[in-house]
């Protein structure tokens, strides 16, 4: 294999930094071309020197200048545009797209109208305008490997499946920190319990999402896109032991499955380095010792965020941009202490029902449906 050069959107966050690790295992394999950053800059400054990276981007202009002065001999760029920019340079081979938010759709579309490898990580940048992202990459020639491991899974199970119609994708979920806890329990958990995930180290947004099931409203929304494949023929299951990342079922009854250890890094190296497998250090799987794998249907009204997702591709055009705005605004609230558990799905559904509604939204009607769904969530807690 080649040596690929990547760039990296979102490099200090759980995504960046642990394709960062992959870029450490395999230094003849990848080299970093740029790194980007929202507020993070000494983590993105440790990164920079580390990785001896020739562009760095930090999206916070009060940041710009720390930033600047501790790396000479580095090309130091401001803001999300320099980003879309970079991304199309030439000596891009793959972009990660690990940004959090609706924020990474911008860099996302410049990446793929540019032809580039995209691995994908940013879940908002399909559930908010999927069918223009998957639009864009099919008249550009992108390719896009998911990096979600429930869709590199699903992505792995049909490169087996030789064109053959899935009949059914099944998505595995963990069921999160509170899968066993009661309605009245979840109810009162708290910042601090919600962000105890029971398997995977994701940072504080998504594991939020994954707590209230949003995550895998999100999933099921990009397997729609990234797969074609109509909403009601993916299937939900709780799996608490996140050793089944998800499966492929054809008309046959026959099911195809994907394992491996909860390790977000074999996702990642595959995406970069496709079609290609390295070989990463880890913990492997030992049948032996597993013991059981369980699996059980979710619970739609002790996590009513799953339903809205449902709900929300259900009704289409740009509602699930308003649920993703919405969704980003009441975590944000949530962490912050302003709201309750339960105000997630609460503020989602009244923003749900609030915008106007656009059949076959362009983008310049995505941003607008992000920005005023987002204002309509905050006005919904105005003391936060």
């Amino acid at each position: 294999m080649k040596q690929k050069s990547i760039a990296i959107l979102g490099s200090t966050g759980s995504i960046g930094t642990q394709t960062l690790d992959v870029v450490r295992q395999f230094p003849e394999h990848f080299s970093v071309f740029m790194l980007s950053a929202n507020n993070s800059a000494e983590r993105l400054i440790e990164q920079a020197r580390q990785f001896r990276v020739p562009h760095v981007v930090i999206c916070n202009p009060q940041k710009y200048e720390q930033v600047k002065s501790a790396l000479p001999g580095v090309q130091v760029h401001l803001g999300i545009e320099e980003a879309c920019d970079l991304v199309q340079a030439p000596e891009v081979d793959v972009v990660m797209g690990a940004m959090v938010g609706f924020s990474g759709l911008k860099p996302t579309l410049s990446a793929i109208r540019a032809g580039k490898t995209l691995a994908l990580a940013n879940k908002e940048t399909l559930v908010a305008a999927g069918s223009l992202v998957m639009g864009e990459a099919e008249r550009c020639g992108a390719r896009i490997y998911p990096v979600d491991s429930e869709h590199s899974a699903i992505f792995q199970c049909l490169e087996g499946a030789k064109g053959n119609p899935v009949h059914r994708i099944h998505l595995t979920a963990s069921g999160g920190p509170f899968r066993t806890w009661p309605r009245e329990r979840i109810a009162r958990a708290t910042r601090t319990e919600a962000l105890k995930h029971p398997n995977w180290e994701m940072g504080a947004k998504i594991t939020i999402d994954s707590a209230t099931m949003m995550n895998k409203g999100f999933e099921v929304i990009e397997a729609k896109w990234l797969f074609r494949v109509p909403a009601e023929k993916i299937h939900v299951v709780v799996h608490p032991e996140s050793i089944i990342h998800s499966m492929v079922e054809f008309a046959d009854g026959a099911v195809v499955a994907q394992l491996g250890s909860p390790d977000m890094r074999i996702p990642i190296s595959l995406a970069m380095s496709y079609p290609e497998r390295l070989a990463l250090d880890g913990k492997r799987l030992d049948f032996g010792s597993m013991g059981g794998l369980s699996f059980f249907e979710p619970d739609r009204k002790k996590f009513p965020c799953l339903q809205l997702a449902f709900d929300a591709i259900g009704r289409g055009g740009n509602i699930p941009c308003a649920m993703n705005a919405a969704n980003e605004a009441a975590v944000a609230a949530f962490l912050s202490g302003g709201i309750s558990f339960y105000d997630i799905p609460r503020t989602v559904a009244r923003v749900m029902d609030g915008v106007d509604f656009v059949e076959k939204p362009v983008l310049d009607d995505i941003f607008a449906t992000h920005q005023l769904a987002y204002q309509l969530a905050q006005q919904s807690f105005p003391h936060v």
